[in-house]
């Protein structure tokens, strides 16, 4: 599977919202790192973080585009409330072994009525 189709197929898991799914695209020991936050390391906890995530808020990732470079596929999404955001994901051997993410946390923070870090 080329980068591109498995960032397509990680969208689809995403608005799911099945940690056990999404997980799976992972390799044990993938960093996810968005940036408003700090590195997540290992499947297990990229699991447990979207676990976590998806108990939490009902989000829904709409693509805009996806670029494919190589090992890497680059997400530009937007969601249905107008935040917008993208993300860097590096495959090898078919799974993802690192994940950078950019977007707005105090606006998503708001827009699910989630608290605020003081």
């Amino acid at each position: 599977m080329q980068p591109k189709e498995l960032v397509e197929s990680w969208v689809k898991a995403f608005n799911e919202g099945d940690a056990n799914k999404i997980s799976s695209f992972y390799a044990d020991n993938a960093i996810n790192h968005q940036v408003a936050n700090e590195p997540v390391e290992g499947k297990a906890a990229i699991h447990a973080m979207f676990s976590e995530e998806f108990a939490n808020a009902e989000m829904v990732c709409i693509t805009e585009n996806i670029f494919q470079d190589g090992d890497w596929a680059i997400l530009e999404w937007k969601d249905p409330i107008g935040l917008r955001g993208c993300g860097f994901f590096q495959i090898e051997n078919g799974l993802i072994v690192f994940q950078r993410g950019y977007w707005d946390k105090l606006s998503f923070l708001k827009a699910h009525d989630l608290p605020i870090p003081q």
